[in-house]
């Protein structure tokens, strides 16, 4: 097994076409064939199922994927450590789930290692998702919460995939609101005063299964509900619709809408805020840095 093989499965893997693949690695279609059915020999499993159209990753080809990638990111990081050290060019992805405090963590760590040439990626994105990119070591570290509702679910699915979950901070819940929503003046918010007002919610995609909801009231029976992808979206409609959503009520003014405020929500649960990680893999220099500014933002 050589590490060019892995590059190989993993392109076929991206692609789902050896032709495509073949043409993206610059090499002979029946060379890319053959290292692979080697590779597959060699290891005793199928990767692929070959069909007309294309190729389809059998569950153990999916397994064997996931450890290729750990392998070739492991490599890549001794390449940038001890042979391209002086002209490695920094590389960093988290994903996040939507808060404002992942978002002031990325740009302070961006600040941070700023130089003339940098690959930094972050993306607010679905739960499961989110957990995929971390196995898959799309990314570095995923930030999400866990709570007693998902806490059971979430943690099988994060030992599953060999991640650990680092608790960073607890929050009760809060409601984000528009400043200038009815509920604004009181100073606690009960699940009954809430009824009226339509309850806004991040779309989980082909997951949208309340143990991977970003907000605690998934499972009750709520009247009025909408769904939306993005932060924007979600703060429009908290003021043009009087909506609120459920969070941490960790606000930053730089970065959450201006007319949005965070009020207390009457509910027994706790929020365990944190970031997951692959388990017995070292994190970067630029990964204690992100982790060391989401704990400023969540405990100031």
């Amino acid at each position: 097994m050589t590490l060019k093989q892995l590059e190989y499965v993993i392109k076929v893997a991206e692609t789902k076409n050896i032709t495509s693949a073949s043409n993206e690695l610059f090499i002979a279609q029946p060379s890319l064939t053959h290292s692979i059915n080697e590779l597959e020999k060699e290891m005793g499993i199928t990767i692929f199922r070959r069909t007309n159209k294309g190729v389809i990753i059998t569950n153990e080809g999916e397994e064997f994927l996931s450890y290729a990638r750990q392998v070739l990111e492991q490599a890549n990081l001794l390449n940038d450590r001890f042979i391209n050290k002086e002209n490695r060019k920094p590389k960093f992805s988290v994903s996040c789930q939507h808060y404002s405090f992942c978002i002031s963590a990325f740009s302070d760590t961006v600040k941070e290692f700023d130089s003339n040439q940098y690959d930094f990626t972050i993306r607010e994105t679905q739960t499961h998702e989110l957990i995929e990119d971390v196995t898959n070591l799309k990314s570095e570290i995923g930030v999400l919460f866990l709570s007693n509702f998902n806490r059971e679910v979430l943690k099988k699915l994060l030992n599953k995939n060999e991640l650990e979950f680092v608790t960073i901070t607890k929050a009760y819940p809060h409601v984000f609101i528009s400043k200038d929503h009815p509920l604004a003046q009181k100073d606690i918010i009960t699940l009954n005063d809430l009824k009226p007002y339509p309850y806004l919610t991040y779309e989980q995609g082909n997951y949208n299964s309340f143990y991977f909801s970003e907000e605690f009231l998934s499972t009750m029976d709520i009247k009025k509900n909408i769904m939306v992808r993005d932060r924007a979206t979600l703060f429009n409609l908290c003021v043009s619709l009087n909506g609120y959503t459920v969070s941490s009520g960790i606000i930053l003014k730089d970065v959450n809408a201006q007319s949005i405020i965070a009020k207390p929500l009457k509910y027994n649960e706790i929020m365990e805020i944190g970031y997951i990680k692959r388990k017995n893999m070292p994190i970067s220099e630029y990964g204690k840095a992100y982790i060391k500014y989401l704990i400023k933002y969540t405990t100031q």
